[in-house]
């Protein structure tokens, strides 16, 4: 899908005007204050909130229901960023729309991207992926290329979410030496508690291992993997693109030659389509969430998106 050449213009206004906002609202870090630290989105801002807690906030900068894929920059997000010590986020193939900007909205911000990690792991794709393929080659044309075929939404593995936290840990411990001796700690027991809660949910979601469920958004192999679930079938991979004829044909074939009895929709995109799947396939709709739209931001969100997920999980596929 090729964006409209009025599109484009609008979208290069917006950002010549953020650019021209960003020396007004940069500012230097009060003597004795922590520094200035954004992340992008919920999860991520919650375990940054959980490293720096005693000594500062981190600002969130797409909050609720909002989607990273497709997030418009507004000029509060612009003085954050500019303000910013340290920039955490996922990587340009969720943040799409910070993708080119992030360089010259933060010139001064050290940047943590968590799919850029060492010893991060990235499970390698399903075999529904090729039902996909028409949707990436045309993906390509919109500037988001999805060709290595990998999920990005790393931080539904508690293993990936316990080295992200150790490496926000040492990247304030260089901005802010005088208070690194609390970030290590408070890592330290963020990391303890990541490992009680893994520990949880492979317990929780023992019993419903192995059982192919269906969900909107190519989001989820981190979290089956991790837990031994699915295989999880993905009516989607561009979120953004309305669905083909011949996608909504595949899935129904997939949920009857399986025998799927969960569809799962997300609060950032419109249920409609699974609900008119669910009527002629006789399977459930029920809804994951990989952000926590309707959780509270702070250190307590990450491990209540992760149990409300594996409630969802549990409450379909074991019902």
């Amino acid at each position: 899908m090729t964006k409209s050449p009025a599109r484009q213009t609008g979208s290069k206004v917006l950002v010549a005007f953020l650019l021209f906002l960003v020396p007004l609202f940069a500012r230097p870090t009060p003597a004795g204050a922590a520094p200035e630290v954004v992340a992008t989105i919920p999860p991520l801002h919650s375990l940054a909130a959980g490293v720096m807690a005693g000594a500062g906030a981190p600002h969130l900068l797409v909050a609720g229901a909002a989607s990273p894929h497709d997030y418009v920059l507004r000029p509060s997000d612009a003085r954050a960023l500019a303000g910013a010590r340290l920039v955490v986020w996922a990587g340009p193939t969720v943040e799409t729309f910070l993708a080119r900007s992030l360089t010259t909205l933060a010139p001064d911000a050290a940047v943590l991207q968590l799919l850029a990690l060492p010893g991060l792991h990235l499970p390698p794709g399903e075999a529904e992926a090729d039902a996909h393929e028409d949707e990436k080659e045309e993906d390509k044309h919109d500037g988001h290329d999805h060709d290595d075929d990998r999920d990005p939404h790393a931080w539904l593995d508690p293993a990936n979410a316990r080295l992200l936290t150790a490496a926000i840990a040492a990247a304030l411990a260089r901005i802010d030496p005088a208070n690194a001796d609390l970030y290590r700690k408070n890592a330290t027991e963020l990391s303890a508690r990541l490992a009680a809660l893994d520990s949880d949910l492979a317990a929780r979601l023992a019993p419903v291992a192995g059982r192919p469920f269906v969900v909107f958004h190519d989001a989820y192999r981190h979290l089956a993997g991790r837990y031994g679930l699915g295989p999880v079938i993905p009516v989607t991979a561009v979120p953004s693109r309305p669905l083909s004829p011949r996608q909504l044909i595949a899935i129904r074939e997939a949920i009857r030659a399986r025998g799927v009895r969960c569809l799962f929709a997300e609060p950032q995109f419109g249920d409609r389509a699974l609900a008119a799947i669910a009527r002629d396939t006789g399977a459930t709709v029920a809804r994951l969430d990989p952000l926590g739209a309707a959780l509270t931001p702070g250190p307590g969100l990450y491990g209540a998106l992760m149990r409300a997920n594996a409630a969802a999980l549990t409450g379909c596929l074991d019902g």
